[in-house]
């Protein structure tokens, strides 16, 4: 059995032993090789001999309560295989831990384009708005579909979504937080007093932006949705909110559009944006600066998890404590919004 074991936190062929037994097929030429990037759970693209996978597993070390849910992920992409929103294909799923050291689940590996940078360098102009379309469309048709009609009736809590993640997110905050922040204080103080008055429940990805998703290789379309281990029942518009990050972030923001010429790139305005979900999502509401503000808030939360998993040293990406910083840049976007 060959593998490649270098940059792995557990034993290649602990794994080997057991993908031999659980896969139909068995695995008798093993290749693992650790996906650069992403900062949450850990991922090896898994090759058994002309099988390729991606494994997605928690993180080693003591995690916060409900983080890294990788049961979640498979869980939720399983059920959206049979929607028109568009997932690799999950497995199995394991829960033994002296397999890889944590919970983990394998899917099928896809051929095609992600871009971490909202600027998709590298693409022609002309295309890069029809895959800001695409990922706009492929929002909405996630939002439009009924939790109950694909066995996800119970994935959430219905309703009162916002003050639950409020209260969510200040909890995270309280517990990661690597020194104090007053713009964080402050959304803390803003954001219950001005929860939006729609009250919404549908599917939420929870992380849905540019760089977790996958395009066709050569077409401006989405071919899978990835990572989905903050998803839950949501309200949408929180879900539409964060994925507009971008255009309140510069480009060494994690990779914003702020100072760069979207016309003459052939990127869409948020308004551009936003209309082509609205046009495919079945609801009237409107996202407001609040909805903004919430996300930058909670974006800023997650970036001060990574920082405090860099300090404990069970990051999953080696440039963790680099980004950690971006904890107090989007807090200070999420005042901007709002205007304070």
């Amino acid at each position: 059995m060959e593998q490649r074991a270098e940059h792995l936190d557990f034993d290649p062929a602990t794994l080997g032993t057991y993908l031999q037994r659980a896969l139909p097929e068995g695995c008798d030429d093993l290749h693992i090789e650790r996906v650069p990037g992403g900062q949450s759970n850990p991922t090896f693209f898994v090759t058994c001999g002309t099988r390729r996978l991606v494994l997605r597993k928690q993180p080693a070390g003591e995690l916060l309560p409900s983080a890294h849910a990788v049961d979640r992920e498979y869980r939720i992409m399983t059920a959206l295989a049979r929607t028109d929103v568009p997932v690799p294909r999950t497995v199995l799923f394991c829960d033994d831990r002296s397999v890889v050291g944590t919970p983990f689940y394998l899917m099928e590996r896809l051929d095609g384009r992600v871009f971490a940078d909202c600027a998709l360098p590298g693409v022609a102009p002309h295309e890069r708005r029809l895959m800001y379309g695409s990922l706009a469309r492929t929002l909405a048709a996630l939002h439009n579909l009924d939790p109950a009609g694909i066995g996800l009736a119970d994935y959430g809590k219905a309703g009162n979504y916002f003050a639950r993640q409020i209260a969510r997110w200040t909890r995270q905050w309280e517990l990661s937080r690597t020194g104090d922040n007053a713009d964080i204080a402050y959304l803390i103080d803003w954001l219950p007093r001005h929860i939006s008055g729609d009250d919404e429940t549908a599917v939420a990805h929870g992380d849905y932006r540019m760089g977790n998703v996958m395009f066709h290789a050569r077409e401006p379309r989405v071919i899978a949705v990835l990572d989905w281990e903050l998803s839950t029942l949501g309200h949408p518009l929180a879900d539409l909110a964060h994925s507009c990050i971008a255009w309140h972030s510069r480009p060494d923001e994690y990779c914003g559009l702020i100072g760069l010429d979207l016309a003459a790139l052939g990127l869409p305005s948020e308004a551009d944006y936003t209309a082509a979900y609205y046009d495919a999502a079945h609801r009237d509401a409107r996202m407001t600066h609040f909805h903004l503000a919430f996300a930058l808030f909670r974006f800023a939360v997650i970036f001060e998890g990574i920082a405090a998993r860099a300090k404990a040293g069970t990051a999953a990406a080696a440039n963790a404590a680099e980004v950690g910083h971006l904890a107090v840049n989007f807090a200070r976007r999420a005042r901007e919004v709002i205007g304070t």
